[in-house]
């Protein structure tokens, strides 16, 4: 399978949204909304970095986004990476892997500060994602939230993401 990693365009928005469900649909640690977030950030304007990864018959088999996120501190230029989504059938095959780098790289190529996820430690840990006391994202266990600075000192507080990590529909 040859994977092509691009920015999304407006008319990947039906696709990204059905491989969204998809690929959380047995997800156990899944609220089954992340479709409802991608669509919400789309509609409000915060998808920073919104890549998707195409196979060879250019069918979007997976997706990533980074969206802004707000630091009690007042710390700028930090970012969350989620959701990362690839079809079940393609998962396993170094899509997401190939999808969170380039995400990251664009991000850096952007001056950010840094990028927060909350998400499994040994999967995330892999790209220099690290649980940090000087975070918090309440209601989750510390371990699973976890940050990468990317230029200047760790900032200090509690994280906030967009509104649209409130979808339901």
């Amino acid at each position: 399978m040859n994977i092509r990693i691009r920015n999304e365009v407006p008319a990947d928005a039906p696709a990204i949204e059905a491989l969204t469900a998809a690929a959380f649909l047995a997800a156990e640690y899944s609220s089954h909304t992340e479709q409802f977030i991608v669509n919400a950030l789309r509609r409000a304007g915060q998808l920073s970095v919104s890549l998707v990864a195409e196979d060879d018959g250019q069918t979007i088999v997976g997706h990533v986004t980074i969206s802004p996120v707000r630091i009690s501190d007042g710390s700028p230029g930090w970012y969350g990476l989620g959701p990362v989504s690839v079809g079940p059938g393609q998962q396993a095959l170094g899509i997401g892997t190939r999808l969170v780098n380039e995400a990251l790289a664009a991000l850096r190529g952007m001056g950010a500060s840094g990028c927060v996820v909350l998400g499994e430690p040994a999967y995330y840990g892999r790209f220099g994602f690290a649980a940090t006391p000087a975070l918090v994202y309440p209601g989750v266990p510390p371990q699973y939230f976890q940050a990468l600075p990317m230029a200047g000192a760790m900032p200090s507080g509690t994280v906030a993401y967009h509104a649209a990590f409130e979808a339901t529909a």
